[in-house]
């Protein structure tokens, strides 16, 4: 990952520390000898102004980017995960599905470290790079492949508890910003000059990847043990949680309904970690003409390269496929693919000097203190 870049004002002086880290493919990319990479970073970083990006071309190109961005790279789950919680629930008064799952979720929580080194995680900061994919629009019964061509791009995550979070996403020149400062998440694309995205504080998938043991425990302590299924040659049990109707409701808005939103997470029964992570959510947009469109996304993730930071078992890479499908009445059925890769570059844990102001919403967000 690249961090650096040489002065903008100066040739002279001092590099400068980039707000994102960059894979080294996409600045390689930037030209074929080292100097022209950097003059073209240069001219790039120069580049990101609003009268930049209104040309239609460009536009739709950003447009195209931000879709990526928010549906792959950055998007949240509609449950609130305490992660300053104790990890322990009593067993009693549960069905025998509900109180393997709480089993389930001790063995998966002692494979990442024990609850001692868990809660001894108060903050968190990650580098890591993504490379994303997607394929044309299809018709509903077409087969779905995804393009050969890659977006390249790289992110920071900052976290501390409880409920602070806060990312920045570049990928291929457009960079997204979404965090949760506790009482409300938001999100929003620098390339974009549109109102902030704001709603209820919920937690991002990246979380629920292998990167946050701790709030995988909390979310997963409420499921139910469906059965068990071999993924990647592991045998694994099947958790499963439904999202409640109160949480739906809560998490819709004034034009679109959560009709669904079900998670699942398969547990290795050999090693008791996480090695895949799926949920699907059905959205319903709502219309004056009454024909309603409906938006049914999927996505699944497997978890690789389990490694220990600090004592706490941390996955280091996976890749992610969502599959979108739009239909209604009224409207053209259509499905899309992406797929994404990501490299987990580093971790910190207990990060110093870190307070709720470095998680505060945009200035043009208002809102109301809940």
């Amino acid at each position: 990952m690249r961090k650096l870049c040489p002065s903008i004002d100066r040739d002279d002086g001092l590099e400068t520390v980039l707000e994102v880290p960059i894979p080294e493919d996409m600045f390689t990319s930037m030209g074929n000898t080292v100097a022209l990479r950097l003059q073209n970073m240069l001219t790039w970083m120069k580049a990101q102004t609003s009268d930049k990006w209104s040309q239609p071309v460009v536009a739709a190109r950003i447009n195209e980017l931000r879709f990526l961005l928010y549906m792959v790279g950055s998007p949240l789950i509609p449950l609130q995960v305490q992660l300053g919680h104790s990890l322990h629930k009593p067993v009693r008064d549960c069905s025998i599905q509900a109180s393997t799952a709480k089993y389930i979720v001790q063995q998966y929580t002692a494979a990442t470290g024990g609850q001692p080194a868990l809660n001894a995680v108060h903050s968190m900061c990650v580098t890591g790079e993504v490379k994303i994919r997607t394929s044309e629009f299809h018709q509903a019964d077409e087969s779905i492949n995804v393009k050969n061509t890659e977006e390249a791009g790289g992110f920071v995550l900052w976290q501390k508890d409880p409920d602070l979070w806060i990312l920045e996403l570049v990928l291929s020149g457009c960079k997204v910003i979404c965090g949760s400062n506790g009482q409300i998440s938001w999100r929003h694309s620098s390339n974009h000059q549109g109102p902030v995205s704001k709603g209820a504080p919920r937690p991002l998938r990246r979380f629920l990847q292998g990167l946050d043991p701790r709030s995988t425990a909390n979310l997963f302590l409420d499921a139910t043990c469906i059965g068990e299924k071999v993924i990647n040659d592991e045998e694994c049990f099947i958790l499963k949680l439904e999202t409640s109707s109160a949480i739906r409701e809560a998490q819709s808005g004034p034009n679109f309904d959560i009709i669904h939103h079900t998670i699942w997470g398969y547990f290795s029964q050999r090693s008791g970690l996480l090695v895949q992570f799926e949920d699907s959510r059905l959205l319903r947009m709502r219309s004056k003409e009454d024909d309603d469109i409906f938006w049914e996304t999927s996505t699944e993730s497997v978890i690789e390269d389990y490694r220990y930071v600090d004592g706490v078992n941390i996955a280091h890479s996976g890749k992610t496929r969502v599959t979108v499908f739009r239909y209604g009445e009224q409207s053209a059925n259509h499905k899309r693919a992406m797929e994404e890769k990501w490299k987990i570059d580093e971790v910190n844990f207990n990060v110093w000097g870190l307070t709720s102001e470095n998680f505060l919403p945009p200035s043009s967000l208002k809102y109301e203190k809940q």
